[in-house]
């Protein structure tokens, strides 16, 4: 079997998925490998200029499933 164009292998293999998963189910698994975007360092320098771990860990403490309180 020769190798198939991504764009015709990435099509199979969701057709695939579906059909025996589910649509949902297709959407957890696939978004176990989808990654990141951006720059995470330059982004948590923004995010946190103002603020020193004390407050971070003070938020959290807070709430810990809030996500962001400050």
């Amino acid at each position: 079997m020769q190798p198939l164009p991504l764009a015709e292998l990435n099509t199979r293999a969701l057709r695939v998925l579906i059909q025996e998963m589910g649509v949902v189910n297709t959407a957890r698994f696939i978004h176990q490998y989808t990654h990141g975007f951006g720059d995470y360092t330059q982004e948590r320098e923004q995010l946190f200029t103002d603020l020193t771990i004390d407050d971070i860990v003070a938020a959290v403490e807070r709430d810990p499933k809030s996500g962001r309180d400050f």
